[in-house]
């Protein structure tokens, strides 16, 4: 998983196909994510089958992309009882959300949707939010800041999605700590909006680390008002370069490009010196922190 949430999923697949053989079910379903991605997101044969076997364990997600992918129109894989896929995982996780599950009411929001009920799966990814459930909290206030819901002015929305982020954020959901520090910038409340960054940078989120290497590389073209540190190019570099190195990121590649000028020789291996001992292999690793139920 630490390879796959970099987006480094065919170097994943031996370590997820060695867990999935051996019955774990989360495993099977993210092979079956891992042979989607090698097609440019369609469902495979391979793909198929992995999330099969995951179904055939009760993984609501996995009959998700089975019926999104046509498994049963079109690959005449149907579930045993239910006319398609998306039926079989209601019956799954209605009535655990309907328990009180906030796991299940997320399920629910996509399953909804994949029966094209906008109207029930806003109401329970509401539930599943008001429930605690930091995914989905955070999904709503992204959903917000894209125009959901009636809002006299852009601040009020601002308002509005910054109070989920921070729910989840508080929760320790790393997702949501980025996402609450891009909030927080454009309400104009830069200190909260660092603080919330650096968070996100210490849990590993990739661009909360780029955000942290830029500002203490170049401050003045990040935004010396988003920077709140002093410039310090050598720990700026080795943070960009150990990101480079353990996931291939192109924005580090390409903001060290931007500012090679800016440090000499004998700083950048200091700096590559100070990556490999206090970067590179930093725990918790880096990630995307890519949603379960991918797109």
């Amino acid at each position: 998983m630490r390879l796959y949430n970099i987006g480094h999923s065919t170097a994943a697949m031996p370590y997820l196909r060695q867990a999935a053989e051996a019955g774990d079910v989360e495993a099977m379903y993210y092979m079956g994510e891992a042979e989607r991605r090698q097609q440019m997101m369609g469902l495979t044969r391979a793909a198929m089958e992995w999330y099969l076997k995951a179904a055939a364990e009760g993984d609501a997600y996995s009959m998700l992309q089975l019926f999104r992918g046509g498994a049963c129109t079109a690959g005449d894989r149907c579930p045993e009882g239910f006319e398609d896929w998306h039926h079989a995982a209601l019956a799954i996780a209605q009535p655990q959300a309907e328990a009180g599950d906030p796991n299940a009411m997320l399920a629910m929001y996509h399953i909804q949707r994949m029966f094209e009920a906008s109207r029930q799966a806003g109401e329970w990814l509401e539930r599943a939010a008001e429930a605690g459930q930091p995914e989905a909290q955070t999904l709503l206030g992204r959903q917000i800041l894209s125009g959901r819901g009636w809002y006299l002015t852009n601040g009020r929305r601002l308002g509005a999605a910054e109070e989920w982020f921070r729910q989840a954020a508080e929760q320790g959901y790393v997702p949501a700590m980025n996402r609450l520090s891009e909030a927080l910038t454009n309400l104009g409340n830069h200190e909260s909006a660092w603080q919330w960054l650096m968070r996100a940078s210490e849990g590993g989120h990739i661009n909360g680390r780029l955000g942290q290497g830029w500002c203490y590389l170049n401050s003045d073209e990040w935004g010396d008002e988003r920077c709140q540190l002093a410039q310090d190019v050598v720990k700026g570099w080795a943070i960009l370069y150990a990101i480079k190195q353990e996931t291939g990121n192109r924005s580090a590649r390409s903001i060290m490009n931007w500012n090679v000028d800016n440090i000499s020789a004998e700083q950048r291996r200091e700096a590559e010196a100070l990556a490999e001992r206090e970067w590179i292999g930093r725990e918790p690793p880096l990630s995307n922190f890519p949603p379960r139920f991918g797109y």
